[in-house]
């Protein structure tokens, strides 16, 4: 019978539309959310901390078991390295988001997928550090030290390590971790036809299914999903082969006996359990008797040391099938002695166990060749698993500027976006009004200046700061080939910019000067400058500001496969959108104005600084191909507010323009007569309620002068995005 005292939910706006655009994630983690205030700076505490002294406290944590979680052989190295890597591994290269930068692996959904089973417990452990230090450690440089130290003190000589990743305090919602609703699921392609930006076979595992392909133990189509799906998060073949050898070098999988006994995740679990989830009703449900994947096995005879053995226990013995207490396919050592120590009693020895997963380094020809060179050479082995260690969990950091602390590797790596340090002195204001000059004098339109400042800038994605203008990157390979780049039109507007860069450094030169400029810093000068002179042409005199001092990387700088990937398909600032056959109107998923939003968020901004970003873009002609479409002034390259003016116009009646509505014209209710043409980035902002409330506030008639100045505003933020030179200062 029904309880008349349970009343229905409360309903969001999302649960009636749930096609709507969703402009949530331009509002997550503001300033406001973050508890220690807004004038926090936790670069600046982390600075002060003590990083000796919490190395030495994980090293004592690691080896005091506790009884309501007891540790694997009497240490929690490896559940640590299992938090740091699950918490890293989750990046993926085509959005960079996932990763463990900002710490989110402790809020849903990460804390919640299967894969993840037991790490809430591993945060738990954690607390008494995090709270000894408290302002001057992040959760999420904690969990990614945790890591690096558990492996040192079980005798990997790592490679180095850096703070300086900041906590979130609410769950990043931007990534899109695919479309299934129930774990384990997939819905998302066979093998290597998984959508992008997705980096995981299926819903809640960090990977692929180490069972084997949808539970299917082969270890040859295993192989073919690792090497997909760790290319999908940067590694190549020398890279997957050494975490993998070297990760499962420690610690046990955990499967004690049938899911059922499985309680519900962290975030589902009761309330008095405090988030700790997936409580196991059999027997004790921990120590011996602990669920995690599934899995009873432990690869080595040494769980708590580095060395030799998984690789040589893989290829030393022959294997064969078997089932899990909980029913998982993996496979143990045919005729192989039990020198498998237990994990709680030393009276106890097991058979070796391997995964499909690692199986398929054996059965694969390059894996196998990786692995056979490194049981000949332990030393490459180490070096080999430390360098990928290390870029593994310092990915998403950015340019080695962002790094901190005493244990920084010499050494810059090409997927930090190095760049050629500055040997020579700066412009000042006097030679900016200069070269602003040659450039306005140069034949360049202003949409040119724009467009290809804009096109270098935005590169930039915070998710894993990469990209940017600070390098010129743009005019280097694949970047210049890109397509939204225009690449013959930008090698015409870079020649125009290195014949002033000659021009400009000889006379230096000749004057006895050391001032030079930079490819880069007149890339950005070039669109500062036309934005000059497109306000004048409103009847503004603005100053936009500019902070010299980029440099130009060569292409050996450059991580080409990295950029290749990573191409973009969709870029509503500047109209462009490749797939336009694959729009369905059923899903906002499809549509260019959701990927608008989501450039948005990698750009950080608010919806206000889209909004008037995109307006600004179009009257100044800074489209794709230097179209009409979204050009909605009679005077284009002025800085005016005519595109939010025209497209609020209720004269205008829009109508699709092409099958895929698309394209869409706008036409005279009055005379009949074709007026404009648009997009449907361009009509977002008249449809969407939220933003034609702050379209309206551009249209008003008193709002001229503040669109020009909120513009530039946010153009400058873009344009210094990745000036970590200026912010690390």
């Amino acid at each position: 019978m029904k309880d008349e005292k349970l009343k229905p939910r409360k309903r969001w706006i999302t649960d009636w539309w749930p096609n709507r655009l969703n402009l949530k994630i331009l509002r997550q983690n503001c300033p406001d959310s973050n508890p220690y205030g807004k004038d926090y700076d936790y670069i600046k505490e982390v600075r002060e901390l003590d990083v000796d002294a919490v190395i030495k406290d994980l090293k004592e944590l690691m080896r005091n078991s506790q009884d309501w979680w007891p540790a694997d052989y009497g240490h929690y190295g490896p559940l640590f390295i299992r938090l740091a890597w699950h918490s890293a591994g989750s990046y993926r290269i085509h959005d960079g988001r996932g990763g463990a930068r900002d710490g989110s692996i402790r809020f849903a959904p990460r804390i919640n997928w299967p894969d993840n089973i037991a790490l809430d417990k591993a945060i738990r452990l954690l607390w008494p550090i995090k709270k000894k230090y408290g302002r001057k450690l992040s959760w999420a440089d904690l969990i990614i030290l945790s890591g690096t130290v558990a492996f040192e003190d079980m005798g990997v000589k790592i490679l180095g390590f850096s703070l300086g990743r900041e906590d979130i305090f609410e769950p990043d919602e931007s990534p899109d971790w695919g479309p299934e609703e129930e774990m384990l699921t997939a819905k998302r392609g066979e093998k290597t036809d998984i959508e992008r930006p997705l980096a995981a076979t299926e819903m809640g595992l960090i990977y692929v299914n180490p069972e084997g392909p949808g539970g299917n133990p082969d270890p040859v189509e295993s192989a073919k999903e690792i090497r997909e799906i760790f290319a999908r998060m940067g590694m190549n073949d020398e890279d997957t082969v050494a975490l993998i050898a070297g990760g499962h070098s420690f610690g046990k999988c955990h499967g004690a006996g049938p899911i059922d006994y499985l309680g519900p995740d962290p975030s589902s679990s009761p309330i008095e359990q405090q988030g700790l989830g997936w409580k196991y009703n059999y027997r004790s449900g921990k120590g011996p008797d602990t669920f995690t994947s599934g899995f009873e096995l432990t690869w080595s005879p040494t769980p708590t040391k580095f060395g030799l053995h998984y690789l040589r226990m893989l290829f030393q013995y022959e294997w064969e099938l078997e089932k899990s207490p909980a029913g998982k396919y993996q496979w143990v050592a045919k005729d192989a002695p039990e020198i498998i120590p237990d994990a709680h009693d030393h009276t106890k020895k097991h058979k070796p166990g391997m995964l499909t997963a690692d199986m398929a380094l054996r059965f694969d020809p390059i894996y196998a060749e990786i692995c056979k060179r490194f049981l000949e050479d332990p030393q490459e082995f180490e070096r080999a698993f430390a360098r990928a260690w290390f870029k593994l969990t310092h990915r998403d950091m950015g340019p080695k500027s962002c790094y901190i602390g005493p244990y920084v590797p010499e050494e810059e790596f090409i997927w930090q976006d190095p760049l050629p340090k500055q040997d020579y002195g700066l412009i000042d204001e006097s030679d900016i009004e200069v070269l602003k000059k040659r450039i306005l004098e140069s034949g360049l339109r202003i949409s040119q200046q724009v467009y290809t400042a804009w096109s270098s800038a935005s590169t930039y994605r915070d998710a894993d700061r990469r990209g940017g203008a600070n390098g010129a990157r743009i005019r280097l390979s694949p970047m210049n080939q890109w397509e939204v780049n225009h690449p013959e039109d930008l090698k015409k507007v870079v020649g125009v910019y290195e014949r002033i860069q000659k021009e400009f450094n000889e006379e230096q030169k000749n004057r006895g000067s050391n001032k030079r400029v930079s490819i880069a810093d007149l890339i950005v000068l070039g669109g500062c400058a036309a934005i000059e002179a497109a306000a004048r042409k409103a009847g503004f005199n603005v100053k936009v500001p500019f902070i010299p001092g980029r440099v130009d990387a060569t292409q050996d700088m450059v991580e080409e496969e990295f950029y290749k990937e990573i191409e973009p398909f969709a870029d509503g600032f500047r109209n462009y959108f490749k797939h336009v056959d694959r729009i369905d109107e059923r899903s906002v998923y499809t549509t260019p104005e959701y990927f608008l939003v989501d450039k948005a968020q990698l750009m950080k901004l608010t919806v206000p600084e889209m909004v008037v970003l995109t307006g600004g873009l179009r009257v100044l002609g800074a489209v794709y191909r230097y179209e009409r479409h979204g050009v909605l002034t009679d005077t284009p390259e002025t800085l005016t507010n005519d595109f939010f003016v025209n497209l609020l116009d209720m004269g205008i009646e829009w109508r699709p323009a092409d099958g895929n509505r698309y394209l869409f014209e706008g036409y005279n209710r009055k005379t009949g007569k074709l007026t404009w043409s648009a997009t449907r980035v361009d009509l977002i902002f008249g449809h969407h309620e939220e933003l034609r409330t702050v379209a309206e506030v551009y249209a008003s008639d008193d709002a001229r002068e503040k669109f020009v100045q909120d513009f530039i505003t946010a153009w400058d933020k873009v344009m210094n995005l990745d000036r970590f030179d200026i912010k690390l200062a």
